[in-house]
């Protein structure tokens, strides 16, 4: 609340310079003309100042539109029709000072031990269900939930489990809206849990509106993450097929077979040796020596095969 109000403030003060220095430029502006005087340079002020003037408008209607879309904190909490009880008192916790590895061994942990109850409320599908399930269940209030749901999410998204993964998204966006507001109003996450399910529940229609617009960003960023990585693995299985696939020159018998002229595929297809150097004698020597010893270093052909078996 403290960081919105600072953020008003600055913001009427801008308006309010904005406004005197149009009035200002227009007063001058009044004078040159009426002295007969030159006030190109003016007016181009005046059409900057106007420019600025309807940023300050639109930046005015997303701060309303922001404010309207925060979650409740102890002064917004009190307006008629919502309870005034809803938080838990505890201030926030301080957030631990980890290493990467530190952090990463964490949330490991964490998902091995609370796997279960994490695959639990994922699937949950009822606000008071939910509600209920989080407080009986107070260690999955954190970011480590948040992020085994966004990895659930990508991962059934990769496998075609996208009715899922919009159910589990749901659950995801939830925990992040909680998480949220605890950062709001200083508190730990796990007093928030409440307040947040009432408040989504009884919500105005642009706090709603927020929620599920966050929930379609959140869901096209998870189908873009998934998508990115189907094509990072079959790539990756493309890259390994080819590699095992190198010639003892390290070059690709595919790609080596591909680049031949049809009348040397020919003979590769039909696996005809002497159609083979036939073909070779009716190119030019360069070009023929060339594609032969790509053929030699992609494995396509192996030269005095016959003695090497012996």
């Amino acid at each position: 609340m403290k960081e919105m109000e600072k953020e008003k403030a600055e913001f009427a003060k801008q308006k309010k310079e904005n406004a005197a220095k149009m009035k200002e430029i227009k007063g001058k502006v009044d004078t040159a003309s009426k002295e007969g005087l030159s006030c190109k340079e003016l007016k181009t002020q005046l059409e900057l100042l106007e420019k600025e003037k309807k940023k300050i408008i639109d930046q005015d209607e997303e701060l309303k539109k922001k404010e309207k879309l925060l979650p409740w904190n102890v002064d917004t909490i009190s307006q008629p029709g919502f309870s005034k009880t809803v938080f838990n008192t505890e201030p926030a916790k301080k957030a631990e000072v980890l290493s990467d590895e530190e952090r990463e061994i964490k949330t490991r942990d964490f998902f091995k031990k609370h796997e279960k109850s994490l695959k639990a409320y994922g699937m949950l599908q009822r606000y008071d269900d939910s509600k209920r399930f989080l407080q009986e269940n107070q260690d999955l209030v954190c970011e480590e939930t948040a992020n085994y749901l966004v990895i659930w999410c990508i991962n059934l998204e990769m496998e075609e489990k996208s009715s899922l993964m919009e159910h589990v998204a749901h659950q995801c966006i939830c925990m992040q809206f909680i998480l949220e507001l605890a950062k709001h109003v200083d508190r730990d996450p796990r007093g928030c849990v409440s307040s947040f399910f009432t408040k989504i529940q009884m919500a105005d229609v642009e706090y709603r509106k927020g929620f599920e617009d966050e929930l379609t960003a959140f869901k096209d960023r998870i189908q873009r993450r998934a998508k990115e990585k189907i094509e990072a693995a079959i790539a990756e299985a493309e890259e390994e097929e080819r590699a095992q696939r190198l010639g003892p020159g390290g070059l690709d018998p595919v790609e080596v077979f591909e680049s031949l002229p049809q009348v040397l595929k020919d003979c590769f297809e039909k696996q005809d040796i002497s159609l083979l150097q036939e073909a070779i004698g009716t190119l030019p020597e360069e070009e023929a020596r060339l594609h032969m010893k790509r053929c030699v270093d992609s494995g396509l052909w192996v030269p005095d095969a016959n003695a090497a078996k012996d």
